[in-house]
């Protein structure tokens, strides 16, 4: 299995990866919708794009936005998506993405990365918690919608 940075050129295989993410949060099916908001991210450059890949498919993703901290001056990732295909899980491919998101943070100069998920969302808690990530008990998290 690779890891590595999407393109253009992944879309195709990419895209259906991210609407059956959107579809495992409630959102309805909007396979067009989520090929032109993929293609605008890779075109700007406003997110990045991790694709994990066994012999030429595409097995899973992560997205990460760019974000800065004020108080350390320095960059941070909000690390957004996450998604491997159900049938390629259990084979360590959500491990190998944040690897790879752990090695963007080092390369590019960050502070670290944020993230957001469930509290009943048991297999993913488990998962960061192996992965490194540390539960942050003393913030408030708030929202304001349109």
């Amino acid at each position: 299995m690779v890891v590595r940075q999407a393109t253009i050129a992944d879309l195709d295989q990419l895209v259906p990866l991210f609407d059956a993410y959107r579809q495992f949060y409630n959102k309805s099916t909007d396979v067009n919708g989520a090929e032109i908001f993929l293609r605008e991210r890779i075109v700007s450059g406003e997110s990045v794009i991790f694709v994990a890949e066994d012999d030429g498919a595409l097995t899973g993703f992560v997205q990460m936005y760019p974000l800065f901290s004020s108080t350390r001056m320095k960059r941070l990732w909000l690390f957004n998506d996450l998604f491997v295909h159900p049938v390629h899980r259990g084979k360590g491919t959500s491990v190998l993405l944040i690897e790879a998101a752990k090695d963007l943070c080092r390369t590019s100069g960050s502070c670290g990365m944020m993230l957001e998920t469930a509290m009943d969302n048991s297999i993913a808690n488990v998962l960061y918690m192996k992965t490194g990530w540390e539960l942050d008990v003393e913030h408030n998290y708030y929202f304001w919608g349109v």
